[in-house]
């Protein structure tokens, strides 16, 4: 069963509206699309493990809950995922970053990695993989697989958009890692963007279309 959660939000959506929007500029769109990964995040993390702790208020003693267990890593799939990585911090300022660098073979059309550098202890933390366009999904796959060669166990795929092509790729090769995206749409067109979509969504945010 393909493991997909589409994020509903009705601040997702509007937000996602506008980084559809082709006047958007370049300003704008690089602050929403930071603004959308940090909303995503909430859901992403929503069933982190927690435990009690107590703690002395001004007025008495209270039991509050902190989050247990694992910490986390987010790894960002260069360049557009960068993007991504700000709106993260800021629910998650303690998250470690990784980086994964992939390029696709213009005779094979396969990706082929030309960076990574993960945190040393990338084995003990649960990791999130952020790029904003889910569309083959053959940078994701590659991306996962790099990351459980190096000892994860528990693998996130955030992305604000995501082509229906792509989710079976990445589900039907990685059927433990759990997807998040705003909206699901219609298909890939000849050159391998999605439609509708939002074009691509690394000259959007540098600029350099």
């Amino acid at each position: 069963m393909e493991k997909v959660n589409v994020l509903t939000h009705p601040l997702l959506q509007h937000k996602l509206t506008i980084l559809r929007d082709e006047t958007t500029g370049v300003k704008e769109f690089r602050e929403i699309v930071s603004e959308v990964a940090t909303l995503m995040c909430y859901e992403a993390t929503r069933n982190l493990p927690v435990e009690a702790i107590e703690v002395q208020t001004p007025v008495g003693q209270a039991v509050g809950y902190a989050i247990a267990g694992k910490k986390l890593a987010i790894v960002p799939i260069l360049r557009a995922g960068l993007g991504m990585v700000d709106g993260i911090l800021t629910l998650v300022p303690s998250a470690k970053v990784g980086h994964v660098g992939l390029f696709r073979d213009p005779e094979t059309l396969q990706p082929v990695e030309y960076y990574c550098k993960l945190p040393q202890d990338i084995a003990e933390r649960d990791v999130i993989i952020l790029d904003p366009m889910l569309a083959t999904g053959g940078s994701a796959v590659a991306a996962i697989d790099l990351i459980k060669r190096h000892g994860v166990k528990n693998i996130k795929l955030m992305n604000i958009l995501a082509a229906p092509e792509g989710i079976h790729e990445v589900c039907s090769k990685h059927p433990d890692v759990e997807i998040y995206c705003a909206a699901v749409d219609e298909k890939l067109n000849d050159h391998g963007y999605i439609v509708p979509g939002l074009g691509d969504a690394g000259d959007r945010i540098f600029g350099t279309k």
